[in-house]
């Protein structure tokens, strides 16, 4: 039986298995049916979603599969993922669920599912709902019928007040006492799940607020624009001088800076930035910060000469999650602008990412590029070496002792990463180091015998 539930939930094409309709109506009725054995009583389940073409039908499977069940929903329509997380730990539902691809294209979509703690489903009652789709769907797994009713972006009364809670959540909780008058910020939407909620937002706040691909139509969520596409913004920054640039994904989860004079700032800045912030306030935990093995080794350094560790986990804001509550810690993240507050939220949320940013430059009266002055991002590069078995690397002699004097090499001033990938027969070699003409040839040098061991 094929695993259906990732490290990020559920995702694939929208109307091909698991994503069609069938299928997810027995999501929902699974759903329902395992909660209400652990509850005793019927659930209630609060659904948000984006702005792909394919939510409505999706949310309207899941509802009628919570509903045959007898389940409760209530709908946010479209709202961000961390929205849903919030709004299952307060209302209190017992569960939410996001419709969302985040940051895949329209075509994609897919299921998260919240704990009332705002913590991922826990997996064992994953594994539970891939028995029942395995059951229960159709033997062919052909794409089904997709209801053609359609509930709009802002959905109803119930929707609204819904929004609003959070709305209210993050302006008067999150962002208490922060005024930004005088601030102009660029909001890069993606079209996607921010593009009504974060203008509203931060013009509340007080900021002077230009927005872009903030319109979305089913189609243009991520499309060339938001965090994965941050060129406009760039430029836009520039042209409308603005103090500050954000790019958010389909569904918000996640934030990226661009300073005034129009340069990147990734989820490593953004950790750099607030470390040293929280850290002056007393508020880092054991001077720690949880990132995953992708971030820059510049960060690691940038931080220990501040006397702030950094603790590495795999690839997944899943395991950032657990390593921060394991060691109690108050900030972790990834390169790609995922940034985890447990204090405040165990979803990342770039919403709050983005208040916390501009609490750091209102309060210091520093832009975005004095605060990351002093944070180098050293040259990395990754080469990709097709294999034919994934053979664990300590069971290869020539494999470990090439990377062990590339390790001797690099010293303390860089690194290197060996990994395969999770879906792909690919052996992975990252290197990060002081120069880019060294690493590259480092990383070649171990391809090469990674490629003469295990080469396809």
């Amino acid at each position: 039986m094929k695993k259906l539930f990732g490290t990020d939930g559920m995702r694939g094409e929208a109307g091909v298995f698991p994503l069609d309709s069938a299928t997810i109506e027995i999501v929902g009725a699974s759903l329902a049916r395992r909660l209400a054995e652990k509850l005793g009583r019927a659930p209630l389940v609060v659904i948000g979603r984006d702005t792909r073409e394919s939510g409505e039908w999706l949310e309207q499977s899941l509802v009628r599969g919570l509903t045959k069940t007898g389940a409760t929903s209530k709908s946010a329509a479209v709202i961000t993922t961390p929205g849903v997380a919030f709004l299952a730990r307060t209302l209190p539902a017992d569960a939410g669920v996001v419709i969302s691809a985040s940051h895949n294209a329209y075509r994609d979509n897919g299921i998260k599912i919240f704990a009332p703690s705002g913590r991922k489903l826990d997996e064992e009652t994953e594994r539970l709902i891939e028995t029942d789709v395995y059951a229960g769907r159709n033997a062919n797994g052909k794409t089904q019928n997709q209801s053609n009713v359609r509930r709009g972006l802002d959905g109803d009364s119930e929707a609204v007040d819904l929004r609003s809670r959070y709305l209210d959540f993050l302006a008067d909780e999150i962002a208490s006492g922060l005024s930004l008058r005088g601030i102009r910020i660029v909001l890069d939407c993606a079209n996607g799940a921010a593009s009504d909620l974060a203008p509203h937002l931060f013009q509340r706040l007080g900021a002077d607020v230009i927005t872009i691909n903030n319109n979305p139509d089913g189609h243009n969520i991520n499309l060339n624009c938001g965090s994965l596409h941050t060129e406009v913004l760039q430029s836009t920054v520039i042209k409308e001088r603005a103090d500050l640039g954000v790019a958010f994904d389909g569904d918000a989860d996640r934030a990226l800076f661009v300073d005034s004079e129009g340069r990147l700032v990734n989820g490593d800045g953004s950790l750099w930035v607030l470390a040293k912030y929280f850290r002056d306030h007393h508020t880092l935990a054991d001077d720690t910060v949880v990132a995953t093995v992708m971030s820059n080794i510049g960060l690691e350094l940038a931080l220990r000469s501040e006397g702030i560790r950094l603790i590495r986990t795999d690839v997944g804001d899943k395991h950032v999650l657990e390593e921060l509550l394991r060691r109690g810690a108050t900030l972790g993240g990834e390169q790609s602008g995922h940034i985890i507050f447990p204090h405040l939220s165990l979803a990342g949320d770039g919403l709050i990412t983005t208040i916390s940013m501009l609490r750091a430059m209102v309060e210091t009266g520093e832009t975005l590029a004095g605060l990351t002055k002093d944070f180098q991002v050293y040259p990395q590069i990754l080469v990709n070496v097709p294999v034919k078995t994934k053979q664990p690397f300590a069971d290869l002699p020539t494999v470990q002792d090439s990377a062990r004097e590339i390790e001797n090499l690099l010293g303390s001033q860089g690194r290197l990463l060996l990994r395969y990938s999770g879906t792909e027969p690919l052996a992975r070699v990252m290197i990060e180091g002081q120069s880019q003409t060294e690493i590259e040839k480092y990383a070649a040098t171990l391809a090469g015998v990674i490629e003469k061991t295990l080469g396809a």
